[in-house]
């Protein structure tokens, strides 16, 4: 077994909760935070009940799920807000804000889930990898080896390796996106706290 390989899969097969102090499942190295709040990127008035109903305007809603799409760059998510505050009041702002982190919310708790997914099967990943090495080395020691088999196993062993590097390196990409999220419903709350009466 290649050392990099080697020493991925001890990575992977390690206590990560050691290291983040939460979820054995949680292979990312930021710390997991399943929900994210309004009052975490919002500085604003506290919503209430007038709020919360502006906040399902058709209007309001259809402003917010464009706002909230990572590939609208912030420059223009900055100015829709903009041109949106000059006919908002306060509780008009705050419902956008609302309506932002109801969209932003469920689709960071779902990715949250998935990447708990994907740690858990990479962990089960590497216990089949150590099987199999396990496995072809009472195969070699067999006598006589049956060397079509070893063969086999060693083909099913390398693709197995192959897949749990390649998840590997698409790890650090997977546990950046709810932290891009956070820094977007960040920025869009401050671009919208801007526009605030004093």
């Amino acid at each position: 077994m290649k050392p990099a390989i080697a020493f991925a899969l001890m990575l992977a097969a390690a206590p990560v909760w050691a290291a983040t102090g939460t979820d054995p499942d949680w292979p990312c190295i930021q710390r997991k935070q399943p929900h994210l709040s309004l009052g975490q990127v919002w500085t604003g008035p506290v919503p209430d009940d007038r709020v919360a109903d502006l906040a399902r305007d058709p209007k309001i809603e259809a402003l917010a799920a464009r706002l909230e799409q990572r590939r609208l760059p912030l420059e223009e998510a900055e100015a829709a807000i903009a041109e949106f505050a000059e006919d908002a009041d306060d509780a008009h702002l705050t419902a956008l804000m609302v309506a932002i982190m109801d969209k932003i919310e469920p689709d960071r708790a779902a990715l949250i889930a998935g990447i708990a997914r994907y740690g858990h099967s990479q962990v089960d990943l590497a216990r089949r990898i150590e099987e199999r090495r396990a496995r072809m080395v009472e195969m070699e020691q067999a006598d006589p080896p049956d060397f079509d088999a070893i063969d086999a196993a060693e083909e099913a062993l390398d693709w197995d390796q192959r897949v749990f590097t390649e998840r590997q390196q698409s790890l650090t990409y997977v546990c950046e996106t709810p932290v891009i999220l956070e820094q977007r419903a960040f920025a869009l709350g401050r671009a919208i706290a801007g526009h605030l009466e004093d």
